[in-house]
């Protein structure tokens, strides 16, 4: 992973400090996106979850990359330079998939220094090569800037962008606003309409729906901190009932995500551009309380301000269900999975091997504990493979939900032909893999290495 440029002042610092700083002094963040409700659960076998951003760079504000990821956590580039558009920049760029099937984005314009007062759009459909379809003027009188638009499809299916505006009279003041789409291709927007409730002087304003409520991430521009608001309509009125530095994720954080994993939990995902860090947090009570932030690994440094948009597609891994398999290590082929004294290790294993070791080394795999799309391995004498200080080993079903869970791994595509990663199911993006031919639960680190040493093939018994 590369080193993170140094920490850089808030957005409000740095531009009205504006003549005084030369124009690549800093790139701002704002994070367009989508979200409805999601279904919580693992994908069926054969099918994939698959998550796609669409990020400008750190160092290029005109063009965008692709990446995806089968985990929220482990993203990888698809394609470098996949859309410039053919005037102005490219930031803040949010993506969504239409029900015609195709993929679009809409972005900011234009840098920071400059009066925007336009939002762009381009349509792809593939989600990776990009067509730009055109700039849209946001009715606002005396308009200033038009930022971080962000997608929102509501429970009636219909199609908003939720953008922050500011006038000229106070040029750095922005207040929430919605468009809602009046045709199917995109092209025809209502009058915008501020969010009741939110208030001035806050951007990158992200909505979630649950059910009938409307859950709103917003920054607070004076603050500095991401702020949480509901209202039981999509327009208000908000009321902001979490402020200041109430999630434990710290200051100077901007362009909030969040999204569904297939464990039933919420990830959101922020642009810490005070440290230039790219972090997650994660939410089981319904966004009370958030895990400690963790940086992105593999793209911190590189991409700035993006949405998520999460699919699920075919061609995922295949686990046969209640039948006997070993597990040989994708890229130490002559090491296989064994119980070795109730925990489990990555041990060479022969056809001249002990019948003892042959055994230890076949497991019966069942539906998850906690989840029957994912998958649980159960050994000889019925016990299950589980985590536990993030170490793999087997213990025999307690009846509580913790077990069930940490004995549940969520299948994903392996490196090698045939191979699957296994996921941690009650901590998503910890993949099982070997470490000193010992099995764990860790963090992927980006690097092509961790996927190889969490990829495993299934294969005929050894017993």
């Amino acid at each position: 992973m590369s080193t993170p440029p140094p920490a850089s002042p808030s957005r409000r610092t740095l531009l009205r400090a504006l003549a005084a700083l030369p124009a690549a002094a800093v790139l701002l963040g704002e994070t367009p996106g989508l979200l409805g409700t999601a279904l919580a659960s693992a994908p069926a076998a054969g099918s994939a979850t698959r998550y796609t951003i669409v990020p400008f760079l750190n160092s290029d504000d005109g063009t965008v990359n692709v990446y995806r990821s089968d985990d929220a956590t482990d993203f990888r580039l698809v394609r470098a330079a996949a859309y410039t558009p053919p005037a102005n920049r490219i930031r803040d760029a949010g993506v969504f998939q239409h029900t015609d099937g195709s993929y679009y984005l809409t972005y900011t314009t234009h840098t920071w220094q400059d009066v925007s007062t336009t939002i762009g759009f381009a349509r792809s459909t593939d989600g990776v090569s990009w067509t730009f379809l055109y700039d849209y003027t946001v009715p606002i009188a005396n308009l200033s800037r038009a930022w971080a638009p962000e997608w929102f499809v509501d429970a009636d299916g219909s199609v908003n962008v939720i953008v922050s505006c500011s006038t000229s009279d106070d040029e750095w003041i922005f207040t929430p606003y919605v468009l809602k789409a009046t045709n199917s291709a995109l092209t025809a927007w209502t009058s915008p309409v501020a969010l009741s409730g939110i208030g001035s002087n806050h951007i990158d304003t992200y909505i979630v729906r649950t059910g009938t409520t409307y859950h709103a991430f917003t920054k607070n521009e004076t603050a500095k901190y991401i702020e949480y608001g509901t209202a039981s309509s999509l327009t208000g009125p908000y009321t902001i009932s979490r402020t200041g530095d109430w999630a434990g994720w710290g200051s100077y954080r901007e362009g909030p995500s969040v999204i569904q994993l297939d464990n039933g939990g919420w990830r959101i995902f922020f642009d810490g551009y005070g440290d230039g860090t790219y972090y997650y947090s994660d939410s089981y009570d319904t966004f009370a309380t958030w895990t400690v932030p963790k940086a992105l690994a593999g793209i911190s440094g590189t991409a700035r301000h993006f949405t998520v948009i999460k699919e699920t597609v075919s061609g995922g891994p295949v686990l046969t269900k209640n039948a006997t398999r070993s597990f040989r290590s994708a890229n130490y082929t002559t090491r296989y999975w064994e119980e070795q004294s109730g925990v489990l290790d990555l041990p060479v294993v022969s056809a001249s091997s002990a019948t003892a070791d042959k055994q230890a080394a076949t497991f019966t795999v069942v539906a998850g504990l906690a989840d029957a799309n994912s998958y649980s391995f159960r050994d000889a004498s019925g016990r299950y493979l589980r985590h536990y200080d993030f170490r793999g080993r087997f213990d025999a079903d307690d009846g509580t939900t913790t077990f069930a869970k940490d004995a549940t791994f969520i299948a994903r595509t392996g490196t090698a032909t045939g191979s699957v990663r296994l996921e941690s199911y009650n901590y998503p993006g910890r993949y099982l893999r070997h470490y000193d031919y010992q099995l764990r639960v860790d963090l992927p680190d980006g690097t092509d290495l961790f996927r190889q040493d969490s990829s495993f093939v299934p294969v005929t018994a050894w017993a």
